[in-house]
């Protein structure tokens, strides 16, 4: 072979379109695939909250607690609260044997006034005030309280709800309203 074949100048190799630009498509394809695996992957970042479906019985919380006896201490609460609160007497008293719900944020001295989220009623008219228990659990109680008028008093008897609360190893007052029912009219009331 002659240096002059080695040196001889050929034309060159035209490669046809496509094999030309066939890297760059490779590339847009790959940096494409790259990018749509990173959207999709990383795209949603919050977890999900649905709650997985099981053939397991939900566990049941809604028990009531087991009653139990009502303590001497509640019920001495809830008779110094009537002699106390509901009758409007000694409220420093009774300020200490409610909670917040009853005070509803007010002061010792403006609870002092006597204008006071409890229904008074004269307990110096009352002959009777029975309770009955309608549920006592260690912490709560709800009961029911009769105030049953003198012979000729100018009231009449009242029937209402007192709920207890435990705090701590004290008894409070939470609620008291009245349970009666409003009045019916009859057919001699009508008119017709």
């Amino acid at each position: 072979m002659s240096a002059e074949s080695i040196f001889e100048r050929r034309e060159p190799v035209r490669k046809p379109g496509w094999r030309k630009a066939l890297p760059w498509i490779v590339g847009v394809v790959v940096v494409g695939a790259i990018v749509g695996f990173v959207g999709y992957r990383y795209s949603n970042t919050g977890h999900s909250t649905a709650t997985p479906l099981l053939n397991k019985p939900a566990k049941d919380v809604s028990k009531v607690p087991p009653n139990v006896k009502l303590t001497p201490g509640a019920t001495a609460v809830a008779r110094r609260f009537i002699e106390t609160a509901v009758a409007r007497k000694n409220l420093p008293t009774a300020y200490r044997l409610v909670t917040e719900q009853i005070r509803q944020g007010q002061s010792l001295k403006e609870w002092n006034t006597g204008n006071i989220a409890v229904i008074p009623y004269p307990v110096d008219q009352i002959k009777y005030a029975p309770m009955k228990i309608d549920f006592s659990y260690p912490r709560e109680a709800l009961i029911e309280v009769a105030l049953l008028p003198k012979q000729g008093a100018t009231v009449k008897g009242q029937l209402f709800q007192m709920d207890l609360v435990k705090r701590g190893d004290k008894w409070l007052v939470n609620g008291w309203t009245p349970r009666s029912s409003p009045p019916v009219p009859s057919d001699n009331n009508s008119g017709s």
